[in-house]
């Protein structure tokens, strides 16, 4: 697991993206990766099963990412084998008129997973901090009270026992390209093309920088942050299926004394 802890943002240090390779494959074989995924995936299914029955604790997967880094195929690829009644995926788009009429972590709430239950956010309350500072929807103030705030929620969740885990799937210029341009040009993928993300692509040094500091400030012991190196997709999956089945564990020791597995 050494390779692993590798990619935790250490709290209260810099996550310092620009020294991360998202090309790493952490001193794995392809072949064999692949074949461990489907062994973890298997683990994985075991452990929510015991968790749904305990009825205690829960499990939250925060996945963000730049556009084309895999969170739709992150959530295929590892979380096919468990049972879809202990598990809630939420993607959170452009909020609605009923979620602007309230602050901006309502709506996340009422999504955190149930006891017993695996929760997975295909992004999250970091857009907040994220686009809504690179878009300048929100004045400077505001976004960057927000770290303080979301710090405080993620500690709540955690006191409260759920189990978080965050991971930053850490995608590099070029590959970004390659697969916008394959969305554009392969039947099968292009209803995923949206040419949106050709203008989101130019503001890619403001999201480094905005990422940079979403991660540095809210990587905390209760809820740290992981770069994901996702231009490999297998690598991308089996980090996050190794790491998930970490938090499953954790969190079927609380109130055993053991919170500290991750």
């Amino acid at each position: 697991m050494a390779g692993l802890e590798t990619l935790r943002v250490r709290s209260g240090g810099p996550a310092r993206l620009d020294r991360r390779d998202p090309a790493e494959d952490l001193g794995w074989d392809k072949e064999e990766a692949r074949r461990s995924l489907q062994e973890e995936k298997g683990r994985l299914a075991e452990l929510q099963t015991r968790l749904y029955a305990r009825g205690k604790g829960a499990v939250l997967l925060v996945l963000q990412g730049m556009d084309t880094s895999g969170k739709d195929g992150t959530i295929r690829h590892v979380l096919s084998g468990v049972n879809p009644q202990g598990c809630q995926t939420t993607a959170f788009k452009t909020p609605c008129a009923e979620e602007l009429a309230h602050d901006y972590l309502w709506r996340v709430h009422q999504r955190v997973p149930a006891y017993g239950h695996i929760g997975v956010f295909n992004r999250s309350h970091y857009e907040d901090v994220l686009i809504a500072r690179v878009r300048r929807l929100v004045p400077p103030s505001v976004w960057r009270a927000r770290y303080r705030q979301i710090n405080a929620f993620e500690r709540h969740l955690s006191e409260c026992g759920v189990t978080l885990l965050k991971c930053c799937l850490h995608i590099s210029k070029d590959e970004q390209l390659r697969r916008l341009r394959r969305r554009r040009t392969d039947p099968a993928k292009r209803w995923k093309y949206n040419p949106g993300d050709m203008a989101e692509r130019k503001l890619w040094t403001a999201y480094q920088k905005a990422y940079e500091e979403a991660l540095s400030r809210c990587s905390t012991p209760q809820a740290p942050w992981y770069v994901i190196p996702a231009d490999r997709k297998w690598v991308r999956d089996l980090a996050v299926a190794r790491l998930l089945r970490r938090a499953l564990e954790r969190s079927l020791a609380y109130g055993a004394g053991r919170r500290d597995l991750l």
